[in-house]
């Protein structure tokens, strides 16, 4: 499964708010696209997104900002997929062939399958928490390379 850039750029500007915000409070959209070298514009439609969906709370305004809220920590890896319009792409063959399916699988169809299994059933385990008790002390350099 290969994720795209609205995940990516979702998960990292969730983890820098965690991260930051622990000592800031709100992080404004300003800092977390300059710090992780991220497209403001881009990053504001989905920073919006996750606060929309109550993953991350907003303010507006000169103090505004974002962050964490009860939600955060408990959201799954498998939900961020979902609200980043990542899930469409896990039907698709792994050789790219139009008609591999149950019924005219291709030949790599059966072991991708199971493989495609385990990958769902750790998303959906993975939580931004767990990822944030593993981030290390080099975590914000880590998430801003590109």
């Amino acid at each position: 499964m290969v994720f795209t850039k609205s995940f990516g750029y979702a998960l990292r500007g969730i983890l820098y708010v965690a991260t930051a915000g622990e000592s800031k409070g709100r992080i404004q959209l300003d800092e977390i696209a300059e710090t992780l070298s991220l497209p403001r514009f881009f990053l504001g439609k989905i920073m919006r997104r996750l606060a929309k969906e109550g993953v991350l709370d907003s303010d507006k305004g000169h103090n505004g900002g974002f962050s964490i809220n009860d939600r955060t920590m408990n959201t799954t890896l498998s939900e961020l997929v979902e609200m980043t319009g990542n899930g469409e792409a896990n039907d698709v063959c792994a050789l790219r062939l139009k008609k591999c399916n149950p019924e005219h699988p291709c030949p790599v169809h059966h072991e991708i399958k199971l493989i495609r299994e385990q990958w769902h059933g750790l998303l959906a385990e993975k939580t931004v928490g767990e990822l944030l008790k593993k981030g290390g002390t080099d975590f914000i350099q880590s998430i801003a390379t590109n």
